[in-house]
């Protein structure tokens, strides 16, 4: 393992300036919202925030964070390491999912590790973990990955939390004995439908329509990065606007409105995504990372414990989850969306507390 410190070459930041620049904006019709795609009007304002953005005071932020790269099993993988100062602390691993980099733990990190030591990897294929180069990734596949790393670090037991992506991996991970109990924003196979649903229950109706809303006005890019991946590699690769857009239309669409990922987070994600280079390999997950998000998984015994937020993209219901869940604690979060640790990073931290501090 060697310690890791961000240094983008600065012909990237220039070619970058450049392309924002010579940007080929599209024509958009007259009142065309985000039911469209991210309005003409605001993506403008938003790239030419990314064009006076100051990278390298990034860089300088986030190298204040212990990082490492490492192989495993051919792989190279990024991480965050850093060791609280109480010796006998729990190991935490934190996993984040799409369309983010293990930096949406930032605000998360010094506090959290006055209780933790935290281990936070980039998901290979994302960010500085890099491009994955062959095929085949899949959950229980970098669930592996992240069991051996913490194996290397020296923690046989530890506890884990995810969101998105990183919630399915995080239940992945906590079918293996190493695993003490696992904590998630997102029961995926949790959800009711018109059929299975109470709908004299408000939680459920809202499920309902949550997923109607996500299957038939917000499924486009699942449709895409399931079926065709390596076309959406092509121009978001290729079209840092491209790359921002896809980006914002989702941290817009699946938080809080009243709250909102901040401006500098959703361009420190845009740019680490445009220098890694890793918009075609996150994507992949999608087609051949889980065939079955929606369907329901093995039964597991670990405990474990969920935060549901208001304005999520879906709405789990504890009823379905204790099907094949051990569930100990359920959490409705008063606010936040599904970007939790970048909303509301002290909501977060309280519940992680609360769930593994025992």
């Amino acid at each position: 393992m060697k310690p890791f410190e961000i240094n983008i070459p600065q012909s990237d930041i220039d070619d970058l300036h450049r392309r924002l620049d010579q940007t080929r904006w599209p024509d958009s019709p007259a009142g065309a919202s985000w039911a469209q795609g991210t309005p003409l009007e605001h993506l403008r304002e938003l790239a030419g925030h990314w064009r006076a953005f100051d990278w390298r005071e990034q860089e300088r932020r986030l190298n204040k964070v212990p990082q490492f790269r490492t192989e495993i099993d051919g792989t190279p993988l990024h991480f965050i390491h850093v060791r609280s100062a109480k010796d006998n602390a729990e190991p935490l691993l934190l996993t984040h999912g799409w369309p983010t980099t293990c930096f949406a733990f930032a605000e998360m990190i010094e506090p959290l590790s006055r209780d933790f030591h935290l281990v936070i990897p980039s998901v290979p294929g994302f960010g500085f973990s890099g491009p994955t180069h062959e095929l085949g990734w899949t959950i229980p596949r970098v669930a592996s990955l992240f069991a051996e790393l913490m194996r290397r670090l020296g923690y046989d037991r530890f506890v884990a939390h995810g969101f998105d992506f990183g919630a399915k991996l995080t239940r992945e991970l906590g079918m293996r004995d190493e695993v003490r109990a696992i904590h998630v924003n997102q029961i995926f196979s949790a959800g009711v439908t018109q059929e299975t649903a109470d709908m004299t229950v408000e939680a459920e109706r809202r499920s309902v329509e949550k997923a109607y809303k996500y299957e038939f006005e917000q499924f486009g890019y699942v449709a895409m990065q399931s079926t065709r991946p390596q076309s959406v590699a092509y121009a978001l690769t290729d079209s840092p606007v491209a790359q921002l857009e896809w980006i914002e239309w989702a941290f817009h669409t699946w938080s809080d409105p009243e709250i909102g990922v901040p401006l500098d987070a959703v361009l420190t994600n845009a740019s680490i995504f445009w220098f890694t280079r890793t918009a075609g390999s996150s994507a992949r997950y999608y087609q051949e990372g889980d065939e079955t998000w929606g369907e329901l998984e093995p039964e597991s015994p670990t405990p474990t414990s969920v935060a549901v937020f208001p304005h999520d993209l879906s709405v789990p219901i504890r009823r379905m989850a204790e099907r094949n869940h051990n569930i100990v604690r359920w959490t409705e979060m008063q606010r936040g969306g599904h970007f939790a640790a970048l909303e509301v990073p002290e909501l977060m931290i309280s519940e992680l507390r609360k769930v593994f501090l025992l």
